[in-house]
């Protein structure tokens, strides 16, 4: 991921994790990441669906001298109240979720009202023939780990109700980033 990070997602995660603030959820936090890159700040609480994920999360904490609640959790069903937090962050996570849409659902109910929701993630290419790569790709990478190259949170965000503030795409449209907020009324 780290090799990824570099080549292809560039500044995703200082770009997303960068903008949290308050109290924020990371959902998919996996081992940990994004967590030099957040505000010393802000309160956080990152879920992921493997132990071990959250093990090795934990452990990158500790290493960094951060304080954080990782935990065990499921995106598609978030263990939190409504409008219970200011800022939910995902990188990376939304493609291999089963069920994005429902995902993305759920870290709008756990927004607050004027909360924000920062995503990074792989999507769909706007050249057609990488298109048809991933298409390709996924022809495998679904069946055996559950990896969609071709989703487009964007979709999800807007059906959801969320005004767009900011949207990004890079690496010939691989790439896309972006801050939304749920509306105060």
């Amino acid at each position: 991921m780290q090799r990824l990070d570099k080549v292809l997602f560039r500044d995703s995660r200082a770009w997303v994790c960068g903008q949290a603030a308050g109290t924020v959820l990371e959902v998919g936090v996996g081992t940990g990441l994004n967590l030099p890159h957040y505000p010393s700040d802000v309160r956080l609480t990152g879920i992921d669906l493997s132990p071990a994920m959250i093990r090795a999360a934990q452990e990158r904490a500790t290493r960094l001298g951060l304080d954080a609640d990782l935990r065990v959790g499921d995106a598609e069903h978030l263990d939190l109240p409504d409008a219970s937090v200011d800022t939910v962050v995902c990188t990376f996570s939304l493609c291999g979720i089963p069920d994005d849409r429902r995902a993305v659902d759920e870290m709008v109910r756990v927004l607050r009202p004027g909360g924000r929701l920062l995503l990074a993630d792989h999507v769909a290419s706007s050249v057609a023939p990488l298109r048809l790569v991933q298409r390709m790709t996924e022809w495998v990478s679904i069946p055996i780990g559950g990896e969609h190259f071709r989703r487009r949170p964007l979709d999800h965000v807007l059906a959801a109700g969320l005004e767009v503030e900011r949207r990004e795409r890079f690496a010939l449209g691989i790439v896309e980033r972006l801050v939304a907020r749920k509306p105060t009324t």
